[in-house]
């Protein structure tokens, strides 16, 4: 691991001191600015490339009847994630954020799987039944 420039994090803790707002009133944010910017030795790091992540999985419990939608709803909005339709594909879109979706458990098939090697766990039973993984998929 690439060791913390102190001297960067020292330039980047004057820079948030000389900022417009209270000292240190960001709390932990000025912290991992700080630590950011001496980990990539750039007082001032550059902005990243955003990223979005959704993980889509059913729970089960829509058997109980407890859930607004069946579980089917899920598969259509991975693909409408996919297709760019739901409002998060919106904002990732408006923000030059990458928006990956990994599906983690959707109980019904789609076109077009997400990972190249398919589904990473099959739907759960009910989590009211029992955990929903076993403890060697943890």
């Amino acid at each position: 691991m690439k060791a913390i420039a102190n001297d960067i994090a020292l330039a980047a803790q004057a820079r948030q001191n000389q900022l417009t707002k209270p000292l240190g009133s960001l709390g932990r944010l000025e912290d991992i600015a700080i630590w950011f910017a001496g980990r990539t030795a750039q007082s001032i790091p550059k902005r990243l490339q955003p990223a979005i992540c959704i993980f889509a999985a059913d729970h089960g419990v829509a058997i109980e009847g407890v859930s607004a939608f069946p579980a089917e709803v899920t598969a259509q909005m991975v693909v409408n994630f996919m297709h760019g339709g739901a409002a998060i594909s919106v904002l990732a879109r408006e923000n030059q954020a990458s928006l990956n979706v990994i599906d983690v458990g959707v109980k019904h098939d789609y076109p077009n799987p997400i990972n190249s090697q398919g589904k990473l766990f099959r739907s759960p039973v009910c989590v009211l039944a029992r955990p929903i993984y076993a403890s060697r998929q943890r």
